[in-house]
């Protein structure tokens, strides 16, 4: 890369609302932009004083549900009477989303504070580094620091991509979660599962927990060579953890789990899938081993925690009449467990799909994961430069679900309008209700969720 630092290397000006806030950080640059480095980053925490070490914390990678695990871990660091922060990305619809306290997103003035309180340094870095902070390392110095101003207790922090150089892995966390590996950002990562665990694996550190959820042998390899390069201590979803039985319910389901401390019994879990009963597991055994000790946590205190878990935009209704579901799936595999929760939950006919991703994303392997599942599709494109033209996305549609079953709406708002119409003229046909499936990008659910007023 031979850009050198330009507006970046500016006195940093302090933002007065949130909009410039966003403003000035949008401005450097992007999230998929990488210099395989953490020097400017290490720069910028020693700067702020390494707020990174002042609490304890909980690392989280794995190609899909890092987000909705790193929620359930926060979800029962809470219920168990601990402060948390948590770091998540990208954001679905607001960028104050990928920073929250508590359980709850910066608000407007906190967001602010947190930039500003950083702004200074920034400009210190971008002066002495070869190239300036990117947004994503920014963003993640801020996180650490609000962390370290309220203080909490526990952060829970999910990596932006990959594990070694991301920027969050200035962090030495205590226990270390690796989501289910399989293949995706290709040009960054590397073509093989195995290749892609090798950087994942580099959040487990020395005396940490690693907790695996389920992985093919290939990466579990690859994961289990780390941690005893490093001396971790090692958990394994189906060895030390688990799901011992799960039933779909209304609103959700009833899942049981084995620890690593006991059995926990007929728990009400208010999310949709195999894969979010697993998710919750592995959150479990994460904050196990956290906690440490012999006994298992309060059986009370896990079942409140596990009736209050959320996933917006992960098999998430945001309305009815017909049903609306917003699924930020975007890999193949994502789109195997959309699929199979789907089924496995849900008896919708038709379900229409409204389909836009991104151009970087494997949009034919998606797309045939989820055709024996679908009615029709309705391909479309989010709002940003990076997604998939919708007429670039219609040939590999049609090439998948054939033209008959394939609609170009380009607009997002009318591609819903289309599907929604069509789920409902198809239910009239039959005794079961039809319903509309968004997906293929969490920017196209975040888009999708702001339209039909999904946020909270």
């Amino acid at each position: 890369m031979t850009d050198t630092p330009d507006e970046s290397a500016a006195p940093a000006r302090l933002a007065e609302t949130f909009a410039e806030a966003e403003d000035a950080l949008l401005s450097r640059w992007p999230e998929t932009r990488l210099e395989p480095s953490l020097d400017r980053i290490r720069a910028f925490t020693e700067l702020l004083g390494d707020p990174q070490r002042t609490y304890r914390s909980i690392h989280l990678t794995g190609t899909n549900g890092k987000t909705s695990t790193a929620r359930m871990v926060d979800t029962l660091l809470r219920t168990l009477e601990l402060r948390t922060g948590r770091f998540t990305s990208p954001h679905v619809e607001r960028m104050s989303e990928r920073i929250s306290i508590d359980g709850e997103p910066l608000d407007d003035e906190a967001f602010v504070r947190a930039f500003n309180e950083i702004a200074a340094y920034t400009h210190l870095v971008d002066a002495s580094e070869p190239y300036p902070l990117s947004f994503f390392e920014t963003v993640v110095g801020m996180a650490y620091a609000a962390f370290a101003d309220a203080p909490v207790d526990v952060a829970v922090v999910e990596v932006g991509m990959g594990g070694s150089w991301d920027a969050t892995n200035v962090i030495d966390a205590d226990v270390a979660v690796v989501t289910p590996i399989a293949v995706d950002h290709t040009q960054y990562l590397g073509t093989t599962a195995a290749a892609i665990a090798l950087e994942k694996a580099g959040i487990i550190k020395p005396g940490a927990t690693a907790v695996l959820a389920q992985q093919t042998p290939e990466v579990a390899e690859v994961l289990l060579a780390r941690a005893a390069e490093v001396g971790a201590t090692v958990v394994r979803e189906g060895l030390d953890f688990g799901v011992v039985a799960r039933v779909p319910a209304v609103g959700g389901q009833a899942v049981t789990i084995r620890g690593l401390r006991g059995e926990y019994d007929e728990l009400f879990l208010p999310l949709y899938g195999a894969h979010q009963a697993q998710n919750a597991a592995t959150a479990l055994a994460a904050v196990e081993a956290l906690i440490g000790g012999a006994e298992p946590l309060s059986d009370d205190v896990v079942r409140h925690a596990f009736a209050e878990m959320t996933s917006p935009g992960r098999l998430e209704v945001v309305r009815r009449s017909p049903t609306i579901v917003l699924d930020a799936a975007h890999n193949p595999a994502g789109a195997e467990a959309t699929a199979a929760a789907l089924d496995d939950s849900f008896r919708f006919d038709p379900l229409i799909g409204v389909v836009g991703v991104m151009s970087d994303k494997d949009a034919e392997g998606l797309l045939a994961a989820f055709e024996p599942h679908l009615a029709h599709v309705v391909v479309t494109q989010n709002s940003t430069a990076r997604a998939m033209p919708a007429d670039q996305l219609a040939v590999t549609a049609v090439q998948v679900f054939g033209e008959d079953r394939v609609t170009v709406v380009p607009r997002l708002a009318d591609a819903i309008d289309e599907a929604a119409a069509r789920a409902e003229a198809g239910a009239n046909d039959s005794l079961a209700s039809g319903a509309v499936l968004v997906t293929g990008s969490v920017i196209t659910v975040g888009e999708a969720r702001t339209l039909l007023g999904g946020r909270k």
